[in-house]
């Protein structure tokens, strides 16, 4: 009660500072710390579901937070418990998030928005806490506020670090680590597939060499005390060939760079002649990395096939599904997961509350695919990476429960998905969902001690769960009964991968074609979006997309009236077809 009443005095006292001078405001926020600090490290009890999820035994968790107006990417706890939360789409007021317990029971009660930036952008990702700062990133700056003892929101002036130069583009997230010298790294990702003439044309050759490759597809270190650098003329590039990548971390056990990257797409839809659908599914590998300076990953022109446990030659540089690469210098991952995982936050355990096992091992938030089909999606758990002597082990699956069906078949039909990660002053592990913007706080609660390896029996048997295991090419295929049209097998083969079989969209990145008023509307916009291609930002249906979709001119007049008659009949109320002729004129149109 007591608790509850100083802290709602002290909140007010900050923000009407006028009334009382420095030196009482000290005295308060040092009584405001203390509180905060018990509260913080006296753990609340889990919720008696564990928010959904499903942990090893002795683990329990608490939803903090059940959403956020602007979902939730990356988050980072202060020491006196606060967090703060990237938010994926721009809001007034700013979409920096802070929260607060007031009352000490370990859920939030007070949640403000800050920090307006012109267009953050759908792939704004990083927060970290260090040496006293706040820092955070949208998808063109990396910038940082201080942080003062007792404040929520940071009312010091933000300072940009690093500056993207150029236009706004795919996988442009900026993720960061920090080491012990005073640096800061950040990722540049590529904006295409495998760096083609033509991206996501089929057969479309890769230019060589790779053009943007210099610029892009790679992390760069920074001063971490210099304002305003640009990789350009501040910054050393210290890996390449890295395609995306939205998760980093610095492991001090080994003192090197850590970071997960997400692997190539489009194998199937660009070369059939050479990939399966269900190869499609599961490769390439989306590794765990370990970034020594000079490492290179082998982007556009290789890829790490994980079954075969050999980096590959891309097809679209000579390679066939077979072919390995012979450069010695491309190196392999410390452990390659499974195609399409989307692992999008890592971090390394150093707390004290998690049996001793999970010390200094790294959980890594597999945010779940949208481009497995005609195979269910996988992914969509937290996945803890154990170390010994060294070196990386087979990963486990930590947490579970996340897309709250157990055969998904479309992204938009997920729960939520895993995103963000961060360890608390008490050692909690907290997760953020990019879905609805849910927060969990995952504690253990048995003794340390007596804990074994029959604790995790029951994550174990989750392994053969559809989003976590290799798919039957057959007996996973949910297609296999289906009895499909010419216009829906089109729309399987070239579209399903980004806008799902429902046409919903993944709900972040790819936009949903339900309703749609790029649907709905003239059909000739329709017709030349397919012809021509199209790059955002975008709005559909009121939300902001920025992406690339690909010409379709490859496809002929019937195909592609085919093709938009089945879109338009499936996810349209707009039910009227599209003509072979329609087609035909505006190509000649746009020909001309």
């Amino acid at each position: 009660m007591w608790s509850k009443i100083l802290r709602w005095v002290i909140d007010f006292i900050m923000q009407t500072s006028e009334f009382m001078t420095r030196v009482q405001i000290l005295f308060l926020s040092i009584i405001f710390s203390g509180i905060v600090f018990q509260s913080c490290t006296t753990r609340p009890a889990p919720d008696k579901d564990n928010g959904g999820l499903v942990l090893p035994n002795g683990f329990g968790a608490l939803v903090v937070v059940d959403s956020l107006p602007a979902v939730a990417r990356h988050l980072t706890v202060n020491k006196n418990g606060d967090i703060y939360v990237k938010g994926r789409f721009d809001l007034e007021g700013g979409n920096n998030w802070a929260l607060r317990d007031l009352n000490g029971d370990g859920k939030v009660d007070s949640i403000k928005n800050f920090g307006k930036f012109k267009r953050e952008g759908a792939y704004s990702t990083a927060m970290k806490i260090h040496n006293g700062y706040l820092y955070t990133s949208s998808e063109m700056l990396v910038y940082r506020y201080k942080l003062k003892t007792g404040e929520l929101i940071p009312t010091s002036d933000a300072e940009v670090i690093v500056v993207d130069s150029g236009a706004r583009r795919e996988h442009n997230t900026k993720p960061i680590a920090f080491d012990n010298k005073g640096n800061i790294y950040v990722a540049f990702g590529a904006p295409s597939d495998a760096c083609q003439e033509k991206n996501r044309i089929p057969s479309s050759p890769g230019m060589y060499p790779c053009p943007i490759l210099d610029s892009n597809a790679g992390i760069w270190m920074f001063d971490e005390s210099k304002l305003n650098q640009f990789r350009t003329s501040d910054g050393k590039k210290v890996a390449t060939g890295v395609r995306s990548v939205v998760g980093l971390d610095w492991n001090f056990q080994d003192n090197a760079l850590y970071a997960v990257v997400h692997g190539r797409d489009n194998l199937h839809q660009t070369w059939s002649e050479y990939y399966s659908s269900w190869q499609n599914a599961v490769l390439p590998s989306e590794g765990f990395y370990k970034l020594l300076p000079g490492a290179n990953v082998g982007w556009p022109y290789y890829y790490f096939d994980q079954m075969k446990g050999q980096v590959m030659v891309n097809p679209e540089y000579g390679g066939d599904g077979n072919k390995v690469c012979t450069d010695s210098s491309i190196i392999k991952p410390a452990f390659g997961f499974p195609g399409h995982y989307a692992p999008n936050d890592l971090i390394f355990y150093t707390g004290d509350q998690f049996p001793e096992r999970y010390k200094n091992g790294a959980f890594v938030a597999l945010h779940g695919s949208t481009i497995r089909s005609p195979y269910p999606q996988a992914g969509y758990f937290v996945a803890f990476i154990p170390f010994k002597d060294g070196k990386a082990q087979k990963m486990e699956v930590f947490a579970d429960g996340f897309a709250g069906q157990d055969t998904l078949v479309n992204t938009a039909d997920a729960k939520y998905r895993p995103m963000g990660l961060s360890v608390g002053p008490d050692g909690s592990l907290y997760i953020s969902d990019s879905k609805k913007g849910k927060i969990w706080r995952v504690m253990y609660k048995g003794d340390r001690k007596k804990f074994s390896d029959k604790d995790l029996e029951g994550m174990r048997a989750r392994e053969n769960r559809t989003n976590i295991k290799n798919p039957d090419p057959v007996l996973d295929n949910v297609e296999r009964t289906m009895n499909i049209g010419k216009g829906e097998q089109l729309y399987n083969t070239y579209c399903r991968s980004c806008h799902q079989g429902n046409g919903m969209g993944d709900g972040n990145r790819y936009p949903p074609l339900v309703n749609s008023e790029w649907v709905n509307g003239d059909k000739k916009r329709l017709i030349s979006v397919l012809l021509k291609g199209l790059e955002g930002p975008i709005k559909v249906l009121g939300k902001e997309y920025n992406n690339v979709m690909p010409k379709f001119n490859f496809l002929n007049n019937e195909q592609l009236a085919d093709l938009m008659s089945h879109v338009r009949k499936s996810y349209s109320s707009n039910k009227g077809s599209v003509k072979k002729e329609e087609v035909e004129n505006i190509r000649k149109l746009l020909e001309q």
